[in-house]
């Protein structure tokens, strides 16, 4: 957190590691929500997650491992069953389908969120550690977020009324 922080102000703090097109939603509402809220908002990027923090995003969805999927087809909603993940062009499929019902549903895009995170004064973090096991340069990511490792996450993390890990 910032050293201006306010005396009594709430405190939400959030691990963000996932870094496809559908765990890229929940941290970004989830930030922006508490903050339109009047809390102060740390979000910690490491691992996969940090590539939500690049300039230019590529997400896409993995349909491997989500049993719950289900994109609306057909005037009905049609589960994508494990054994389709190994198909090939499937999860660009997916992706491409879940881009376009996301932006015929009027829902903002990743980029608007995060927009949206920094104007709001979300304290983003790249995690320096990931930063350099993946070769990645500040130069790579948006302007705005701060460089910080674990010890960063904890000392936020202890001083938060509320965590969250996604």
């Amino acid at each position: 957190m910032s050293g201006g922080t306010q005396p009594n102000a709430k405190r939400l703090s959030m691990i963000v590691t996932k870094g496809t097109l559908d765990w890229a939603y929940p941290p970004f509402i989830l930030a922006t929500t508490a903050a339109a809220m009047g809390l102060e908002v740390s979000m910690f990027f490491t691992f996969y997650g940090l590539t939500l923090l690049k300039k230019k995003l590529d997400l896409g969805i993995s349909t491997l491992g989500n049993p719950a999927m289900e994109m609306p087809m057909m005037g009905m909603h049609v589960k994508m069953p494990n054994i389709v993940a190994m198909l090939p062009g499937v999860d660009a499929m997916a992706g491409t389908m879940m881009k376009n019902l996301i932006k015929k549903k009027g829902i903002a895009s990743i980029e608007e969120l995060r927009s949206a995170a920094v104007e709001a004064e979300v304290q983003m973090v790249a995690c320096q550690m990931t930063m350099d096991l993946f070769e990645l340069k500040r130069e790579d990511l948006i302007d705005g977020p701060t460089l910080g490792g674990a010890a960063t996450y904890i000392e936020t993390a202890s001083n938060s009324e509320i965590n969250l890990y996604i």
